[in-house]
């Protein structure tokens, strides 16, 4: 009987500790889970714990890197709580190598866990040296009027055992590449767009699958893409450069250590192929009659239009590895309706503003010519309507071969569009040949936001969506007509919103590199990113201000020190341009597209006071980095231009009692977000954005510019009802009225379609454009309280302070932060309000629970102030404050 006793306690011991031990997961290099194709010689590990503990911490922790049998990195237990972007300190890492790493954590109670299951990362090529492979272009000569996508190919013989094999490739152009005929990778669009002449991509894939012993073959294809196709208006293309070109290396390790590099040079051949024309805005046109039957197979015999290549002396110096996602396939979507328009169009509804492209199969005969076009909206009489695409063509076309069934999606081109029109298909139209497939930077979902208003509820789909259209690679303003660009202003505005919604530390990142090196030599920001206007246009507050808040939310979002680090001199020198252009440090000089399509109705903000807002935003950001990165004398010097430029403000643009000389709801909004006035003066600041809202029946008048920081700063003074009454307005202008009108993104404009159903100016007017969704973040850390404090970015120590608004019985959300999943849900009844909430692992909260009392309040069925997982630490302005620790917690809280 002891025996038995003894041996119930052991397994009860070994169960009750297994069950409490820390678990690692979701190891990430560089933000991604293991990466090929790294040129950061220090690259920043992640891991995340998982514990049923509540106040789960990590106290230290140990990292293990190897290649083959040889440690590089062994830290030994390094006593520190840091589980997010821990820098590699080990032996110098090599181009080409991959390296296998693991950890383990120490937890708060002394408890060690297992080590984690091993992941992996590999270099990329660290020196130019590492290339040795030749640029090569086409060398037949090209029809300026129908530039087809030349083909390149090589055959080549591998004649051992296969241990490995990595390809490297970029393109002058967009490139899709095959080995024995499948694809490598599934990425599309590469090597995406950057600044090209000074940012060359090129991706970094495993190809071992795809070869075989013995004979094998590469086929390449390359489009126009961003790098020589038509981009922005006036017949502006060739901005690049006017040639296709390929870079292709590939090194295979055999199983007897040797390696051999097959690479791109005056071995290769090149033709054409059936794609006779792509570009990014009008579209591709592919003729399978002129499809060379497996060309990238090893069985395919060269004919006499396959010709030798030409060897290019084109720069190295510009290549980089990639650092953001790929853009890959999402979301399939299948038509909702077919039907005819009244002007008899066949026309098929997808049911979603989307972006990508359609996948058709057809049937028919040798030469019969299917023509689709794509289009977000029907017009009021129910007609295909494409005028707001400008000059964009946005249409595929395919010639059949004829005899079996065929299936065409284009290569190098994508489109915005919910609907398509379709001419000439031969046979029945039926749903289950058309296919919707999107297309978007492969960014891991991470926030959810639900409520108890089914039409907030759509709109919050409609930012998700407007996100994924527009996050191709850049943040572009709109997907469909003749721009896509990479506009600065709309994405600092919706930047905070971005980054719940989707992982886009990395696409930032990138990005943002593209910004510096587009960036001025006096500082000056251009007005898109890539900078493909090539105007000398730059500066425009508000615009040219992504170079200093997108980096600092993408700190505050991810905890990404490095960001502002590497991003600082470009903040700097952003600050220093608006101050060569002040006089006195009142900055009213140059053009400024101001508060973009504001409601007209409301007034007009000065451009100059928005600009000295603007002003003073950017230099306390650069104080904010300063003195994150310990730049103690910045702090100092940018502190007292600070003050000068809000004397500046005062002295320009107020009345002593606190009057500006635009009294619209922007012109208040941003003085009272950047604190421009004094602490006396902005209570009746408040009260003046109050008024004016009444004054407009309870209608927003704001621009891209003030809608961004509206209702934050009606609740940061105390005005939450009314911003809650804004966000529920159903009437123009108002967020809630385009999804009231039907819509399933975010429009460029209030009335992108009138009350009428007419439309408002072709000439500007996208159905698909993010920035108004940057109401999002107010939704997502005020409404439902998710936010980070600054002594813990990244959500290290979280703030979760819901506000509870009129009109709304229920609110909730959740991110996926590195550390692990946060959440809260809070439920207002008839005796009681509820909350639930979730804190992830290593990370401590401050939650704000709305009572009065802490003995109205109960967790999880026991009295607050009973439970040893919570501290209460006061009352702030009708809510009790409680510190907590990770874990899952039940609030219930009498009303009285």
């Amino acid at each position: 009987m002891k025996k038995c006793l003894l041996t119930v306690s052991a397994l009860f011991f070994f169960f009750s500790f297994s069950f409490a031990q820390v678990k690692l997961q979701n190891l990430l290099v560089e933000n991604r889970s293991n990466p090929i194709g790294i040129d950061i010689i220090q690259p920043r590990f992640n891991w995340e714990l998982l514990s049923d503990r509540r106040n789960t911490r990590q106290i230290a922790y140990e990292i293990k890197v190897t290649v083959g049998k040889q440690t590089v990195w062994s830290t030994g237990k390094i006593n520190s709580d840091s589980s997010v972007h821990v820098a590699y300190r080990g032996m110098a890492l090599q181009s080409g190598k991959k390296y296998f790493w693991k950890v383990r954590v120490w937890d708060n109670s002394g408890k060690v866990s297992s080590w984690s299951e091993p992941a992996f990362f590999q270099m990329a090529l660290l020196s130019t040296n590492d290339w040795k492979a030749k640029w090569i272009t086409f060398s037949y000569k090209e029809d300026p009027s129908q530039q087809k996508s030349p083909l390149f190919r090589k055959q080549f013989n591998a004649n051992k055992k296969i241990i490995s094999a990595t390809a490297y490739i970029t393109a002058h152009g967009l490139y899709e590449a095959l080995i024995n005929g499948k694809k490598i990778g599934d990425a599309f669009l590469t090597p995406g767009w950057t600044s090209y002449n000074k940012r060359l991509q090129y991706q970094v894939y495993d190809v071992t699958d795809l070869l075989h012993e013995g004979n094998n073959a590469i086929g390449v294809t390359l489009g126009s893409g961003w790098y020589r196709g038509y981009l922005a208006w006036s017949d502006h293309h060739n901005i690049y450069g006017s040639d296709l070109s390929l870079l292709f290396q590939m090194e295979i390790t055999y199983s007897d250590g040797t390696k051999e590099n097959v690479v791109s040079d005056e071995s290769w051949k090149c033709s054409t192929g059936p794609i006779l024309s792509a570009e990014i805005y009008h579209g591709e046109t592919y003729d399978a009659r002129e499809e060379v039957p497996g060309w990238a197979t090893v069985s395919y015999k060269y004919g006499s239009n396959w010709l030798p290549v030409n060897v290019e002396d084109f720069p190295f110096n510009n290549l980089i590895a990639t650092y953001n996602e790929p853009v890959r396939k999402h979301e399939i979507f299948s038509p909702v309706k077919i039907f005819k328009t009244p002007k008899g169009e066949q026309v098929i509804d997808f049911g979603q503003n989307l972006v990508g492209w359609v996948v058709v199969k057809a049937k028919g005969n040798a030469g019969d010519k299917i023509i689709i076009r794509h289009a977000e909206v029907l017009d009021k009489q129910g007609n295909f309507y494409t005028e707001n695409l400008r000059a964009a063509k946005s249409t595929d076309t395919y010639f059949l071969k004829g005899g079996s069934e065929e299936t065409f999606e284009p290569h190098f081109t994508f489109h915005g569009f919910r609907y398509i029109k379709i001419e000439g298909y031969p046979g029945e139209i039926k749903p289950e040949d058309f296919t919707a497939v999107t297309l978007y930077s492969d960014m891991k979902q991470t926030g959810t936001f639900s409520c108890s208003s089914p039409l907030v509820n759509q709109l919050q789909h409609n930012i998700q969506w407007g996100q994924r259209g527009n996050f191709l690679d850049v943040p572009t303003d709109c997907p469909q007509r003749d721009e896509r660009l990479g506009w600065t202003g709309d994405a600092q505005v919706f930047s905070r919103t971005a980054s719940f919604n989707m992982n886009v530390n990395d696409f930032f990142a990138k990005w943002l590199k593209d910004v510096t090196a587009d960036q001025h030599e006096n500082g000056a920001v251009p007005h898109v990113i890539p900078d493909v206007l090539g105007k000398g246009d730059a500066g425009s507050a508000g615009w040219a201000d992504v170079s200093t808040i997108v980096p600092w939310n993408m700190y505050i979002a991810y905890g990404d020190k490095r960001i502002l680090e590497q991003q600082y001199p470009s903040m700097k020198a952003w600050v220093g341009f608006m101050t060569s252009k002040s006089n006195n440090y009142l900055w009213n000089t140059g053009g400024h597209f101001g508060d973009w399509l504001y409601y007209v109705g409301g007034g007009s903000t000065d451009n100059y006071l928005i600009a000295q807002c603007f002003y003073a935003h950017s230099t306390q950001l650069v104080i904010n980095a300063a003195r994150v990165l310990g730049h103690e004398d910045d702090v100092a010097r940018y502190s007292d231009l600070l003050q000068k430029i809000k004397d500046a403000f005062m002295k320009e643009y107020a009345t002593p009692n606190g009057r500006l000389i635009s009294g619209t709801q922007t012109a208040y909004v941003l003085a009272l977000e950047f604190d421009m006035f004094p602490e006396n003066l902005r209570k009746q600041a408040a009260q003046r954005i109050v008024e004016n809202i009444k004054q407009f029946d309870n209608h927003l008048t704001t621009g891209f510019l003030g809608a961004a920081y509206l209702c934050d700063v009606l609740t940061r003074f105390g005005y939450t009802d009314v911003a809650s009454g804004l966000l529920l307005q159903t009437t123009y202008p108002s967020w809630l009225y385009p999804v009231k009108m039907g819509a399933t993104t975010i429009w460029e404009r209030w009335d992108g379609i009138k009350p009428d159903s007419t439309f408002e100016d072709a000439g500007m007017n996208s159905f698909n454009h993010y920035a108004y969704g940057c109401i999002g973040d107010w939704m997502y850390r005020k409404m439902a309280g998710l936010d980070t404090y600054e002594d813990g970015v990244g959500y290290k120590h979280i703030k979760v302070q819901p506000h509870l608004c009129e009109g709304f019985t229920n609110a909730s959300a959740s991110l996926l932060t590195y550390y692990g999943k946060l959440s809260n849900s809070w439920k207002t009844g008839p005796d009681a309000i509820t909350m639930d909430v979730e804190i992830p692992a290593n990370t401590t909260a401050t939650v704000f629970l709305p009572a009065s009392h802490a003995n109205d309040i109960t967790e999880s069925g026991k009295s607050l102030s009973a439970s040893s997982d919570i501290k209460i630490t006061g009352n702030e302005e009708g809510y009790v404050v409680a510190e907590l620790g990770s874990g899952a917690y039940h609030f219930v809280i009498v009303k009285k």
